[in-house]
């Protein structure tokens, strides 16, 4: 456990040196970052493979994607970031002038997850750097191939005083939450988010939780058929082809009115078929479950005879392969695990209601989720989830895409997590807004000096209510 601490010393003595402040060093580091993807690739794709079971494409498209894509937006804005930003300051304080210049935080403490392991590892990393922070990153122990490739390789390519990557179970994650952080950026559970935020506040250190939540999906009617086709295939890939449904904006369950839950049912299990074919254990584009803790705690999900009574779909298991076929449930209990639990995993609950509309109160009767989708080309019904619900982010006739847009901020709220990354909000959230104020000698205005008097209460009252120029006639009479 030595290395813990070993390796914050150098990252602070790294940070004190000043070089993490050139935007040429920031620079390096990430470039270097996109020299080790495109030198890894089938690496990365190995371990992703030995960890999870995912598909090159499906790897590519979650992971090594996600982290190119970020990469190149920093690379080209990050001298814009940097810059000092003028603040306009109001005529009472001319002639001084004003401006926020941003600046790293500190040492930064990554927990990174395993259902994406690169993605949710470097995604965060990149922004720390861009900011020009030193980091220390524990990756997931629950991924073991992909922990060891980022230990092992990132030291190659990164500055390896500055970036640091420390592997570990629950001993060493309790290790370095003993240590004091200019900040901790947490992904995973909202179980372990408690704990890491109780850790945290010791030392006042601020946190970024990424948690999750059971993420609703509401689905109207339409009267194009093809439209109702496209948002069904979507559906199937947002809960089925991430992770195989392990992943914090997956779908989680789905409100329909009920006289399409037969229809909506069919074209699921048509979709499902075309996708993952007649044996989806064999299919190659099905990731498995993670590991056999996670294994038994979705198979206890469907031990509730009400709840396996509800399945219209799938239903099998097998623990050998650490294999579950994608699951339909029909209406099961709202009381149940399954219904009040984050699922994370192949089950896709479909919640039957008399009217679409009575969707805002379903969600609104739960915990506020990190998203909510809606398929609807209902103005009304879209302006309505927009101000009456509360969730991290809301997405129309589509799933997921609004964690690869880096102009739009990522993250939860109240129990969904809390803190926002991606793109220019990654660089915010690691870097301090420090302001800046020049100010003047001229003029100098003794009513701002004991001793006090009743003029000088006077102008100070006005002073908070007019301009400059409003004051100046005021000045003239401080002469007398």
């Amino acid at each position: 456990m030595e290395a813990v601490e070993e390796s914050l010393a150098e990252a602070r003595q790294t940070l004190r040196s000043g070089q993490t402040r050139s935007v040429a060093w920031r620079k390096k580091q990430l470039r270097a970052l996109f020299e080790l993807i495109h030198d890894n690739e089938e690496k990365i794709f190995k371990a992703l493979d030995d960890d999870l079971g995912k598909h090159p494409t499906e790897a590519y498209r979650d992971e090594i994607g996600v982290v190119i894509k970020s990469l190149d937006y920093s690379l080209s804005n990050i001298e814009k970031w940097v810059a000092p930003k003028k603040s306009s300051v109001p005529m009472l304080f001319f002639p001084a002038k004003g401006e926020v210049i941003p600046e790293p935080l500190g040492v930064i403490l990554i927990f990174s997850c395993w259902n994406f392991p690169f993605s949710l590892a470097l995604d965060p990393l990149i922004g720390a750097i861009s900011a020009g922070n030193t980091v220390i990153l524990k990756p997931s122990d629950q991924a073991p191939a992909c922990s060891s490739f980022l230990a092992n390789t990132i030291p190659l390519y990164l500055d390896c005083k500055a970036i640091k990557v420390i592997e570990g179970g629950a001993e060493t994650c309790e290790r370095l939450l003993q240590q004091k952080w200019e900040k901790i950026f947490f992904t995973g559970s909202a179980r372990v988010g408690q704990i890491v935020m109780t850790a945290a506040a010791k030392h006042l250190t601020p946190v970024v939780l990424e948690l999750g939540g059971k993420c609703p999906t509401i689905l109207d009617s339409f009267s194009n058929p093809r439209d109702f086709k496209v948002a069904i295939k979507r559906i199937v890939g947002g809960k089925w082809g991430p992770c195989s449904g392990q992943a914090c904006i997956g779908i989680d369950y789905l409100l329909v009115e009920e006289k399409l839950a037969s229809t909506l049912i069919d074209l699921l299990k048509k979709i499902i078929k075309r996708f993952y074919g007649e044996n989806p254990k064999e299919s190659k584009s099905v990731a498995r479950i993670v590991n056999k803790h996670h294994f038994a705690r979705l198979r206890n999900l469907l031990k509730d005879p009400l709840v396996a009574a509800s399945i219209v779909h799938g239903g099998s298991l097998d623990e050998d392969s650490l294999f579950i076929e994608p699951t339909i449930l029909l209406d099961p209990p709202l009381h149940s695990e399954i219904m009040t639990e984050e699922i994370f995993g192949p089950f896709l609950p479909i919640i039957t209601l008399k009217n679409i509309q009575e969707s805002i109160e379903f969600i609104n009767s739960r915990p506020k989720p990190l998203a909510i989708y809606a398929f609807t080309k209902d103005e009304t019904l879209k302006k309505r989830i927009i101000s009456e619900t509360s969730s991290g982010s809301v997405t129309f006739n589509d799933v997921m895409i609004q964690f690869l847009c880096e102009t739009l901020p990522f993250g939860g709220v109240d129990q969904s997590g809390f803190g926002r990354y991606h793109g220019k909000y990654s660089f915010d959230t690691f870097s301090h807004e420090k302001a800046i104020m020049q100010g003047s000698f001229f003029p100098e205005i003794e009513a701002r000096y004991p001793p006090w008097t009743a003029f000088k209460l006077k102008f100070i009252r006005l002073a908070y209510r007019l301009n400059y120029f409003g004051l100046v006639l005021l000045l003239l009479g401080l002469k007398r």
